[in-house]
């Protein structure tokens, strides 16, 4: 009962979500120019994105101004993935080993030069001690919600994120509006918020509370909320299904690898199915959409960039693609190119299409005013 009250929780304003364009009606003013400039960008191309590409790649860890991508093609990425997990913990770095603290370094940088911040957050099984990946349990989502017995441990864990999200500040104290990218990849059950971890209700209550708490309880006002699918979707209604609602969310995605074994044409067909379903429900709901997370391990095709995922995306509004992270500890696991890797020559080519767009770009179209 306590988690089909929260599912009825008045949400923002409907009127002031109008006037501010954000699901938070008190969303700072960089936050609402950060949303209007990722709209109107979308009319210049597609956004490239590099998930904890400035923390480390190949052969290097935090040396100040790397990046795998510019090695390769000249340029930043325009979208910068960052991940929170662990900092539920007060851990001093995330799950992939990257300081928190250094996380605001480059955040900083980042927003100076107009690129944008996406964070993801892996947070551990609240219920059982595990990873994100412990499904040992069907209960853990039940125990952070109001009434729960993990709800106070819950409430701790976004403390730690409404402290982190408002010490992001640039050099003149101005809050950094970021992306938060919770509970991602919730149709599939591999992550203990997954599809068969939990009810309807309960996600669509986790998602609403978490807004809630964030943005009225510790009001944290620089923050853009993102909801996003694993790439297992057949039509709108299945996407919908745990949708929080519109006032709750402003970017809709999803998120899809090339496995090896399927074939570069099962990823061009997948990915641009979902792609027309949720820009049908981006246009409908006046939410930016995007392909959350994407890439192919190690990248074995050298010419993937141009003949695999820019006709997977190129007919599709959409504000950006983001790949995943170039692990150093890793041997093999990365998903951008660096130099001498196979696909790097035709990862210049996709940089050079009109319709992709990078830092230098971005910086030009300064979204932020």
């Amino acid at each position: 009962m306590l988690t089909a009250t929260l599912i009825f929780l008045t949400g923002c304003p409907s009127e002031q979500v109008k006037k501010t364009g954000t699901a938070d009606p008190s969303a700072t003013p960089e936050t609402v120019n950060l949303l209007a400039g990722m709209k109107a960008a979308t009319s210049q191309g597609i956004m490239f994105g590099h998930q904890d590409d400035l923390a480390y790649g190949k052969g290097w860890v935090y040396p100040d101004g790397e990046s795998d991508v510019k090695r390769v093609c000249g340029d930043y990425p325009a979208v910068y993935g960052m991940d929170l997990g662990h900092i539920e913990h007060l851990a001093p770095a995330n799950l992939d080993t990257v300081p928190f603290d250094k996380m605001k370094i480059l955040a900083r940088e980042i927003y100076s030069r107009g690129g944008i911040i996406t964070f993801s957050w892996h947070a551990d099984n609240p219920l059982t001690g595990g990873t994100a990946w412990d499904i040992s349990s069907d209960k853990a989502v039940a125990s952070v919600l109001p009434g729960g017995k993990n709800n106070d441990k819950y409430k701790q864990w976004l403390d730690n994120i409404a402290a982190y999200f408002t010490s992001l500040t640039d050099e003149n104290g101005v809050a950094i509006p970021v992306i938060f990218r919770p509970y991602h990849e919730h149709t599939g059950s591999w992550f203990w918020w997954g599809q068969k971890l939990c009810t309807t209700e309960e996600y669509i209550g986790l998602w609403r509370f978490t807004v809630e708490y964030l943005c009225k309880t510790k009001n944290v006002h620089n923050v853009l909320f993102a909801y996003s699918s694993s790439g297992d979707i057949s039509d709108k209604e299945q996407y919908l299904n745990r949708y929080p609602g519109d006032d709750y969310i402003d970017l809709i995605g999803f998120d899809y690898y090339e496995m090896p074994d399927a074939g570069n044409q099962s990823f061009i067909n997948n990915v641009s199915n979902v792609l027309n379903i949720i820009t049908g429900v981006a246009e409908e709901h006046g939410k930016l959409a995007a392909l959350t997370e994407a890439g192919y391990e190690s990248i074995p095709d050298s010419t993937w960039w141009t003949s695999t995922l820019w006709p997977a995306i190129k007919d599709h509004k959409i504000s950006y693609v983001l790949v995943w992270r170039n692990a150093h500890n890793i041997p093999n696991h990365f998903y951008a190119p660096y130099p001498g890797q196979l696909s790097a020559d035709d990862f210049v080519r996709f940089y050079k299409f009109p319709g992709t767009l990078f830092q230098a770009e971005l910086t030009k179209l300064d979204i932020y005013k």
